[in-house]
């Protein structure tokens, strides 16, 4: 792929970066991980005025992610500047470069590992992404692919963006985002109280409800939710369950939207997607993405000429 369309697709990818506040906690932890209670033992062995630079080199064809995080864990080792070509959702292939660590070699050394494991996991999650937004774009080009709760514990604003870097978008990123009615809480309610009284008390935010029966979905949309849930259906029962949204009043004003979960894998996800839904979310996407293969090569080349490169992108 030529570089200037590499470039334009990155930068029309969306707002890909993770909230700074994340990135520098989350890295922080994983330093700690590693360099507590006595610091990187084996670096220490190395003279501690060399200097260096390495290259990180893409062995997989997938999507760029974690950028920040690498950047970030050179920031906290000190004495290394990590720089990128390419952003945060530029699609990559086996042997391209990626961007550089230079400077201190003892410092190349602890930070890499903490820089890759963010850059694998992440890309990870970015490239199973556009590979579901491709399989739902093919058969339905007004269908977005978003996420799901099922995150990694302390690293969802990291792997929400990683789905917006693949192409797919995000749904609520906490309990106090929206209000989403599932069957765990109809025990204690009904779907037209649970809906009229988080109106009430919240108007404006989403009111969604999961519903597993035609029924349910008819009950939601009459008690004014704003987003029906769909879970586990067939695509024929999707298909139904859109017809009544579509033609209901508050559906033809597009006050009501369609998502359908359960049972996604990339062999379904298409027939969910031509029943029609408005969103399709998919667990996978966080929980299952498997890492995308990067690695970290010595250069041969001066320092300088490739920082200099890399820089320029910055």
């Amino acid at each position: 792929m030529p570089d200037q369309e590499r470039e334009e697709r990155w930068r029309n990818a969306g707002d890909a970066d993770p909230p700074e506040s994340a990135v520098r906690r989350a890295v922080e932890i994983a330093l700690s991980e590693d360099l507590l209670p006595l610091g990187d033992l084996t670096a220490s062995l190395l003279p501690a005025a060399a200097t260096g630079e390495a290259l990180f080199v893409s062995r997989a064809h997938g999507v760029l992610a974690g950028t920040a995080c690498a950047k970030e864990a050179g920031r906290q080792v000190g004495g290394v500047k990590v720089s990128f070509a390419l952003g945060d959702g530029a699609p990559v292939e086996p042997g391209l470069v990626l961007g550089a660590m230079v400077g201190r070699f003892r410092s190349i050394v602890t930070a890499e590992r903490t820089a890759l494991n963010f850059l694998g996991h992440l890309s990870g999650v970015a490239t199973l992404t556009s590979q579901y937004v491709r399989a739902v774009a093919a058969v339905n080009p007004d269908c977005r692919v978003w996420d799901t709760r099922k995150t990694t514990p302390g690293l969802r604003a990291l792997e929400k963006a990683a789905v917006r870097a693949g192409g797919g978008v995000n749904h609520r990123g906490n309990l106090s985002e929206g209000v989403l009615v599932k069957d765990n809480h109809l025990g204690k309610t009904s779907i037209t109280a649970s809906v009229r009284r988080a109106l009430d008390l919240w108007p404006g935010r989403m009111v969604e409800v999961e519903c597993d029966l035609i029924e349910q979905v008819v009950e939601a949309v009459e008690a004014g939710a704003t987003l029906v849930l769909c879970d586990n259906m067939s695509p024929e029962e999707l298909r139904a369950c859109v017809a009544i949204v579509r033609d209901h009043p508050r559906g033809q004003a597009g006050a009501v939207l369609v998502e359908a979960s359960g049972r996604m894998n990339l062999d379904t996800i298409g027939d969910y997607a031509a029943a029609g839904p408005d969103l399709i979310s998919v667990g996978a996407l966080t929980h299952s993405a498997p890492a995308l293969d990067i690695g970290l090569d010595l250069s041969l080349h001066e320092p300088h000429e490739l920082s200099q490169a890399h820089e320029a992108h910055e």
